[in-house]
């Protein structure tokens, strides 16, 4: 402890030792040392000194320090020391901020070093991911404070050994749950130190649940109002989701979108921001344009788009767009992020076109935005988020397209409000040349691949002063053109123009309608102009290359011939050629190309949109083609173009052919299909019938093999029990007919018993109307009770054939009963026994037939018995008449009493006849 108090502040005798010789007798000390304190207090000295001396210690105790957090990993005390003291001599935050700049840059370079002697060996960073296992708290910050260090110095390095390791990235997600906010904070910050630039840990991070953790811290700590713990938070996250499609699809699939909605609530007292939530909210804002970036795949972007339209976000968004005292910075932002949330979205463009600013009258939301874009007293980086939104509610929007265009239209001008066409065309002839570009390039996007409007704005006319007659719009803007205003407002019309009249003959054939164009444009194009003109010298070439390309030849003095001829003198081909590349050469060409939205620095950059671009791309070729190409050729090329529309005519009369062919060809598979299975069916009902036919083939000739067997074989005693045993097959197969026989009969004796039902009751029925009907009704009552007697008469000797039949079917029961007598004569009674069953079968049938017979004849008697009773009905109504005619005629008629009466008379007389001729006939 003497050393100690020497080296930290007391006052030894001798010469004071340098500090490269104190550390050097520290480190011996934590080598050598075998008590735990004194390596605590040697280790606890080292941390001192490692800030004054970063290098010495760095070089003589890394080594020692390591083998410390491997060796008492029981002491938290000694490991916290040890990592405070590697962390001061990696990290480069603890330097003076008056150190110059060479001092830093080499302090930066010592932090570099030291981390590639650590990360040497991997098992360094895996040691240190185990101690942040520990909960202790000296022993946990210091080891997230360390490895925060490593990976800002050798980020891909360290990013590769925590990615390899086992449960990494595990460890490190569970310091965002640890209670105490300053390890949770650094936690923040060392996840997004591990989550730059590699899309595998990101992915890791987000499936380990960290978008549900930081959303709720964010959520904790207030939202938008937040401190800065919002911010980092906010920071993770836009490393998470930007650029890595699949973080971002888990992001909408969690429906995490829908938990950004509360962040964008503002009030209506939007004074006094603090600068914290300025900074919240605009990271809130790009993280939205994360999700919606025109760099992500368009399934993507449509999906989100769709999301934050549902959910409401949309709707939030564009009421801070609307409020009142929103600062410039968080409004320019929140247009940014407005225009690429509608961008190329059919139902957010018609929502942002329905929003109405809270003004009196309130006036669209578009309209607005653009009195902000001609204003040339507002931002300039307003003015250029401004045309990015109606550039962006114009992307594939032919419907908006169509809107902003009739506002320009005659018929539907309104002079008591401001339209956005009157917007634009008083910007476009302004004397502001950045009101001049941004209108120019808004009108252009009004017409981007649409011919219907490009015709139509053919038809707008401008009154340019009292007593001159209106003007069209595209001729003003040759006239100003032709007037030698700045380039930036020449270029913006000339990239109007040239959107205009592409691919639209119409408009191709309006321009050069007006005489002056083409000198105009071929005076630019020939002229030795300064660096400054070049660009409009190629603008002006492209111009004229459209009018070439797309003319119809409808006007004879600029045909596509004289035009190039017109080139050929007074420029040359290969000048024209050289002039026309002077615009994809330039420098602010390719910057506007790498993205839609303008960012330029200053007002003086903007001269290229996004959009013409890709006109400039696609022109550029066929319109050297073009010039190049002799009049023989281009006749050559239309009589390809000739042949290829007859070649084309023809495939589509064949296509259609085909189209026929096939229908055709698939109702005949149809039919073919079914047909298939018809005769599968069939071939089964054959092959069922064929198997039938076999079996029966199979029985007859093992019938036929035993009787040939038993007319040879009969009295072989040996046998006798085989031939037995055929017969007993034999036998089941007549006890089964003579059961079918039984059956049978009792079904005609139910039959028997129904007609002599029947004919009781046709007795009964035909009896008491007859008696008061006529004689000829009579008889033929008595006529039909003879044919019903004849029938059961008939009925009556069928039954006794029937019961022949039974006497007969027990004696055959008999004989089979008694297979003893049978064995002695088999072929006999096999033979008796055949043909008693085809007699039996024969009179079955027979008696079958009798009994339809029957039937039919009963069907006709009660069909006559029904005409009879018809009959009587209609004898007895006439007798009524007839009584009721004599009664009023006065004659005397007997009563039906006295009738009744004499007729009960006359059949006791007839009854006493018939006895006394009973008697005669006993008696003799």
């Amino acid at each position: 402890m003497n050393f100690l108090r020497g080296v930290m502040g007391g006052q030894p005798a001798g010469p004071q030792p340098t500090g490269a010789e104190t550390i050097h007798k520290l480190c011996d000390r934590v080598a050598s040392s075998t008590l735990l304190e004194d390596r605590r207090d040697a280790v606890r000295a080292l941390k001192s000194l490692s800030k004054k001396y970063r290098g010495e210690v760095g070089t003589q105790a890394m080594e020692h320090l390591i083998h410390i957090l491997q060796t008492d990993r029981s002491d938290s005390e000694i490991i916290g020391y040890a990592l405070d003291t590697l962390y001061n001599i990696i990290s480069n935050d603890g330097e003076e901020e008056e150190q110059e700049e060479s001092s830093h840059k080499q302090s930066d370079d010592l932090g570099t070093q030291f981390t590639e002697i650590f990360i040497k060996d991997q098992e360094n960073v895996t040691l240190l991911l185990s101690l942040l296992e520990e909960f202790d708290f000296h022993v946990r910050w210091p080891g997230v404070k360390l490895l925060t260090a490593l990976l800002k110095n050798q980020c891909p390095q360290v990013q590769g050994v925590i990615l390899v390791s086992p449960m990494g990235v595990s460890r490190l997600m569970d310091l965002l749950a640890d209670s105490r906010e300053v390890i949770r904070n650094d936690g923040l910050l060392l996840l997004q130190q591990l989550t730059k630039g590699n899309a595998a840990i990101q992915k890791i991070v987000a499936f380990e649940n960290a978008f549900e953790r930081l959303l709720d811290i964010i959520t904790e700590e207030g939202n938008s109002d937040g401190g800065i713990v919002v911010e980092d938070c906010l920071l993770l996250l836009q490393h998470l989701l930007k650029n890595n499609s699949s973080n971002q699809n888990f992001f909408k699939e969690g429906s995490y979108i829908q938990r950004m909605k509360p962040w964008f609530e503002v009030g209506d007292d939007n004074s006094g921001w603090s600068a914290q939530k300025v900074t919240n909210l605009h990271l809130m804002l790009q993280l939205v344009r994360v999700m919606v970036s025109p760099v992500n795949s368009p399934g993507a972007t449509s999906s989100c788009q769709k999301s934050m339209y549902q959910c409401g976000l949309l709707q939030q968004l564009c009421t801070i767009l609307m409020a009142t005292g929103v600062p410039a910075d968080i409004l320019t932002e929140t247009i940014n992020t407005v225009s690429e949330v509608i961008r190329g979205s059919q139902v957010n463009q018609d929502y942002f076109a329905s929003v109405n600013a809270p003004s009196n009258p309130p006036r669209p939301a578009i309209v607005v935005l653009l009195m902000s874009m001609v204003n040339e007293r507002q931002p300039f980086v307003l003015r250029c988020a401004v045309l990015y939104c109606f550039q962006c509610f114009l992307y594939k929007n032919q419907k908006g397209q169509g809107e902003i265009v009739a506002t320009l239209l005659p018929s539907t001008i309104d002079a008591n409000s401001i339209s956005a066409g009157q917007l634009l065309c008083g910007g476009l002839f302004s004397t502001d040349s950045l009101s001049n570009w941004c209108a120019a390039v808004a009108l252009a996007h009004a017409l981007q691949d649409n011919l219907t409007q490009k015709e139509q704005l053919l038809r707008v006319q401008l009154a340019t002063s009292l007593g001159n007659p209106p003007v069209s719009l595209l001729q003003q803007c040759t006239n100003i053109l032709s007037q030698g205003s700045k380039v930036q407002t020449r270029v913006g019309l000339l990239m109007l123009l040239c959107t205009w009249i592409s691919n639209c003959p119409i408009a191709v054939t309006h321009f050069l309608h007006n005489q002056a164009n083409i000198p105009f444009l071929t005076g630019q194009i020939s002229e030795n102009l300064g660096e400054d003109e070049r660009l409009v010298q190629g603008l002006c070439a492209l111009l004229l290359g459209i009018c070439i390309y797309y003319n119809d030849n409808s006007l004879e003095n600029y045909t596509k011939e004289k035009l190039k001829q017109l080139i050929e003198k007074r420029i040359g081909k290969e000048n024209f050629v050289e002039k026309l590349g002077f615009v994809n050469k330039h420098e602010l060409y390719s910057r506007a190309a790498q993205k839609p939205q303008p960012t330029f620095s200053s007002p003086e950059q903007m001269l290229f949109d996004h959009e013409f671009t890709k006109l400039v791309k696609e022109l550029e070729v066929v319109i050297t083609k073009t010039v190049h190409k002799s009049s023989e050729e281009e006749k050559k090329e239309e009589e390809v173009k000739k042949t290829l529309e007859q070649h084309d005519s023809i495939v589509t009369q064949y296509k259609e052919l085909i189209r026929e062919q096939d229908t055709q060809i698939n109702e005949l598979k149809e039919q073919v299909s079914s047909l298939k299975a018809q005769n599968e069916q069939m071939q089964a009902t054959a092959a069922q019938q064929l198997s039938q036919i076999q079996q029966h083939k199979d029985q007859y000739n093992v019938l036929k093999l035993k009787l040939g067997k038993d007319s040879q074989q009969l009295g072989a005693p040996a046998e006798g029990t085989h031939v037995n045993g055929l017969q007993s097959e034999e036998l089941g197969r007549l006890r089964e007919e003579v059961d079918d026989l039984r059956k049978q009969q009792d079904l005609l004796q139910a039959q028997l018993s129904e007609k002599d039902a029947l004919i009781d009751s046709l007795k009964s029925g035909a009896a008491s109307p007859m008696e008061g009907s006529s004689g000829s009704s009579a008889e033929n009552s008595v006529d039909l009770l003879k044919e019903l007697e004849a029938l059961r008469s008939q009925v009556q000797s069928q039954a006794a054939e029937i019961s022949q039949l039974q006497a007969q079917r027990q004696e055959l029961l008999k004989r089979v009963e008694s297979p003893s007598e049978q064995a002695k004569s088999s072929s006999e009674s096999r033979v008796g026994l055949e043909q008693q069953l085809a007699t039996a079968n024969s009179t079955v049938a027979i008696l079958q037939n009798e009994k339809a017979k029957l039937q039919q004849e009963v069907a006709e008697s009660k069909k006559e018995q029904d005409d009879l009773l018809m009959l009587l009905a209609d004898q007895d109504q006439k007798i009524l008449y007839l009584k009721s005619r004599l009664k009023e005629l006065g004659e005397s008629i007997e009563d039906e009493d006295d009738l009744d009466a004499r007729d009960q008379l006359e059949d006791e007389d007839e009854d006493d006849d018939d006895d006394e001729e009973e008697e005669d006939a006993d008696e003799d």
